[in-house]
């Protein structure tokens, strides 16, 4: 039997497994089964809490595909939620590893429950060979793409994680019609994330994503600090600014070269499998 708990920060809901004192399958049919909404208890994904032996705890997060991520923005909020309100810790600043890298976030409490988290989301990353994407510069931003038979003026970034950004009129389209050929496009050899912005002020952005793996979801923390910083190089944008997504808002700041997010993140319930239940 495993205990869970089901997290939401801003829509984008995982899994949430203690695997420090319990076992947990991370392989690709129990990930894909217990994360279906019909089938299962129906998430974006799962997240698994581990042991460190040079941080506070370590994360591993999956997709709803199965396929492992590197990072998670709003996954780590609740992540952080998560070994707080469990009394995994007492600490209400930590240091967590990540595929990613080695992640700082602040916890803030109301009567000793975390409501909001703040993460330093480190450097964002512009060469192209570093995101990783196969393009013939050294950056792409604002390049001219022909995807097919279509102009798409995309800025690719990594923030732990690829992505690329793309802006537009309005976020009122059939995602699923550009979404997936750019995750899976051959400039993306690891796939990639994609951002779809509207620019409405300076201090004031609204999103869509689809994320490789998952498809559409209403949020992205990751996403959102990419669509930040491609809007601040591009002159749209200021340092400090509130991001809209399908599921809420974030806000993003850029400070002495790194990227910050602060954010909710809220448990929705818990509960115990038989994890044998999903391998039928």
């Amino acid at each position: 039997m495993l205990k869970f708990t089901k997290m939401q920060g801003i829509g984008n809901d995982y899994i949430y497994f203690d695997g420090i004192h319990q076992n947990v399958p991370m392989n690709k049919t129990f990930i894909q089964r217990i994360s279906d909404r019909h089938y299962g208890i129906g998430s974006d994904g799962m997240i698994v809490i581990l042991p460190s032996s040079h941080c506070d705890f370590k994360m591993r997060m999956f997709n709803l595909d199965g396929s492992e991520a590197k990072m998670c923005g709003n996954g780590i909020r609740c992540f952080s939620k998560f070994v707080y309100d469990h009394h995994l810790t007492d600490k209400t600043y930590l240091e967590i590893e990540t595929l990613g890298g080695i992640k700082k976030v602040w916890l803030t409490l109301d009567n000793q429950e975390v409501t909001m988290v703040k993460v330093d989301m480190g450097k964002p990353i512009l060469e192209t060979k570093d995101i990783p994407c196969l393009f013939d510069k050294k950056t792409m931003i604002n390049e001219a793409i022909e995807i097919n038979g279509n102009i798409y003026h995309l800025t690719s970034l990594s923030m732990g994680n690829p992505h690329t950004v793309m802006f537009v009129d309005n976020l009122d389209f059939d995602i699923k019609k550009i979404g997936p050929f750019l995750e899976k496009h051959d400039m993306f050899p690891e796939s990639v994330n994609t951002e779809f912005v509207q620019v409405v002020d300076r201090q004031h952005l609204k999103m869509r994503v689809w994320e490789r793996g998952s498809g559409e979801t209403k949020a992205c923390g990751t996403g959102a600090c990419a669509c930040m910083y491609a809007s601040y190089l591009l002159g749209l944008c200021d340092r400090d600014v509130f991001v809209d997504l399908l599921g809420g808002r974030l806000h993003i700041t850029y400070e002495d070269g790194h990227i910050f997010m602060e954010g909710e993140a809220k448990r929705i319930f818990e509960g115990i499998i038989n994890e044998e239940d999903f391998y039928v």
